[in-house]
């Protein structure tokens, strides 16, 4: 067993294991895959260059792109932002949400979706989230960083929904003003409050903007999303569901 500080502790590892297939006699341990995952997505190192006590690269790529495809560290994120909202006495089903978009610069040419954010100067892809009052992420699309915030929401706010039905308000900054307002109340049946600043050229905390932001900042310590390092946009949302995952998991 490694001992690197990313390692998932045992009541860590109770959780996730619900979610896999644990009995199944295999050569590797799966707890070691996700042991390496972890390190990988908090270290920002290639999957080449994974430490050798770990089992080979290969072998944790293979299981991190199969969870990835049947939608286990899905299931495993969303599974978390009920337990961690249970255990601070909050309903499971959020009911209020705050969206908003990051641009990241892209490290690759061959990317699936890169485009130029002119607003931000930023080449690559944007992240897309909506998290609830907690900042847990309940919704996460990468679009390309040319894209308007209020021409993506649309497909930001669908995603969601798949999983959280019970979201009537979502919170927002001027981006989203206009049309889409109405756009959002007659699709999905739901508010969107747009939150102005005041003061143009004064710093002031917005009600409900931080939680987001900071949000943002709690991606990023997880070093493999400092910059966009994926081929794939479903790749680069698997990495986000990952830190998010590792930050919710160290609350228990």
């Amino acid at each position: 067993m490694t001992t690197y500080p990313s390692n998932i502790s045992d009541s860590q590892w109770a959780i996730i294991a619900k979610f896999l297939d644990i009995k199944r006699s295999r050569k590797y341990d799966l707890r070691e895959i996700i042991n390496a995952i972890m390190y990988l997505v908090k270290t920002g190192c290639q999957w080449r260059m994974l430490p050798g006590d770990f089992p080979h690269w290969k072998i944790v790529y293979y299981y991190f792109s199969t969870w990835k495809k049947n939608g286990i560290l899905e299931d495993i994120h969303q599974s978390l932002v009920e337990k961690v909202r249970k255990s601070v006495g909050k309903n499971e089903e959020p009911s209020v949400g705050i969206i908003d978009a990051q641009s990241v610069k892209n490290t690759l040419v061959s990317c699936e979706d890169k485009g130029f954010d002119a607003g931000k100067k930023v080449k690559g892809i944007k992240r897309h989230i909506i998290v609830d009052t907690l900042g847990l992420i309940l919704a996460i699309v990468i679009q390309n960083a040319s894209i308007q915030d209020r021409d993506g929401a649309q497909s930001v706010i669908e995603k969601m929904k798949e999983n959280w039905l019970r979201v009537i308000k979502i919170f927002a900054d001027g981006g989203y003003a206009g049309k889409l307002i109405d756009k959002i109340k007659l699709a999905f049946n739901i508010e969107l409050e747009i939150i102005k600043r005041t003061d143009l050229y004064t710093f002031k905390v917005l009600p409900k903007r931080w939680i987001v932001e900071r949000t943002f900042a709690w991606i990023d310590t997880n070093r493999r999303n400092s910059k966009n390092y994926e081929r794939l946009n479903e790749t680069s949302v698997a990495m986000v569901h990952l830190s998010a995952i590792r930050i919710m998991l160290n609350r228990f």
